[in-house]
């Protein structure tokens, strides 16, 4: 959906909804997953907050799901022009706050308990406070999209030296390209739309994607293997526009700032409980899974973290001091 498409089908709810923006004011939350909160991580978040919302204040949440009001880069330039109030991305964000990028560095956390200690506390709030000053969106929580790992169609990999030779389909970011480069495979950027046939005629041996997607996508049906690395875990920011939440009441501010606390943990239990149970049904459909020791991981991290790095310090300019502040806090969190 073009921006132009955005704004028709805002206008449009607009005149649906016209009685009931007579009475309330109404938040309109829009995020690209399922509705269906029992397999969706966002839809269950906003689900949540829309209902904790509505019940502590007279505002009123109106919930976009599904892509309907465009891609999550079309989302985040609708809420800061004002066209939605809220929206939930993840990588999306990193294009308008360059900071947020650093969260993707590949084998950053080890767990995801330790990725929450680290934005629950004051990395992600230092971060939170930078990109409301970037953007003129604030962070009211974060959730997550879960670890992305591997999987292939040729043999199991169990360390960096199983990868040499194959050809994995990646996202057409750079960060990818070079964690793929540098564990000694070959990446190889391909549309979303495209990758299932490039997995199913050889174009590409693999891809990598969280649990959920692997078997939401049914990648079992072209891949034997999956390699439980764990590479890069991705992070949802639950983001509102910064001047539709100072106009309100410093009552409803704080329900908000509640609500959203609670949905991005909600968020975070849904990815956790579909990747677990994905685990074991990819097994029962026939694939192969491999957990590498924390000898290999920190082989795998060794390997893909500089180039990674000597990249995002180049590309982040003076925004490069997040890489050090995120490696510090890390550092602590995993005491």
């Amino acid at each position: 959906m073009s921006h132009t498409s955005l704004r028709a089908a805002l206008a449009a709810s607009a005149i649906l909804t016209f009685s009931t923006l007579a009475q309330a004011q109404t938040i309109r939350f829009a995020h690209v997953d399922p509705a269906e909160w029992t397999q969706s991580k966002k839809g269950a978040a906003s689900q949540v907050f829309k209902n904790l919302v509505e019940a502590e204040t007279d505002l009123k949440v109106e919930l976009f799901p599904a892509g309907s009001m465009g891609s999550e880069t079309e989302l985040v330039q609708g809420a800061q022009d004002g066209l939605i109030t809220m929206t939930m991305v993840s990588g999306a964000f990193s294009k308008v706050c360059k900071a947020a990028s650093v969260t993707d560095i590949p084998y950053m956390f080890s767990s995801a308990p330790v990725a929450w200690k680290v934005l629950d506390g004051s990395f992600g709030q230092e971060l939170a406070a930078h990109c409301l000053k970037e953007t003129g969106l604030r962070t009211l929580a974060y959730g997550e999209t879960g670890f992305r790992s591997f999987t292939n169609s040729k043999h199991p990999i169990a360390s960096p030296a199983d990868m040499k030779g194959l050809k994995f389909r990646v996202q057409t970011i750079p960060l990818y390209l070079e964690m793929v480069k540098g564990l000694g495979a070959e990446p190889q950027g391909i549309a979303w739309a495209e990758v299932p046939t490039a997995l199913a005629t050889g174009v590409v041996d693999g891809q990598e994607n969280p649990v959920s997607v692997i078997y939401g996508n049914k990648f079992w049906e072209f891949q034997k293997y999956m390699t439980l690395d764990r590479h890069v875990y991705g992070v949802d920011f639950i983001l509102i526009n910064d001047e539709f939440f100072s106009s309100l009441s410093a009552d409803d501010q704080a329900a908000i700032q509640r609500a959203a606390t609670v949905a991005g943990t909600v968020g975070r239990a849904i990815q956790q409980f579909g990747s677990a149970e994905g685990v074991s049904k990819l097994i029962h459909e026939g694939m192969e899974v491999t957990q590498p020791t924390a000898q290999q991981l920190n082989e795998f991290k060794q390997l893909a973290q500089p180039s990674v790095k000597t990249y995002l310090r180049k590309a982040l300019g003076n925004d490069a001091k997040w890489i050090d502040k995120l490696d510090a806090a890390v550092a602590e969190a995993s005491k």
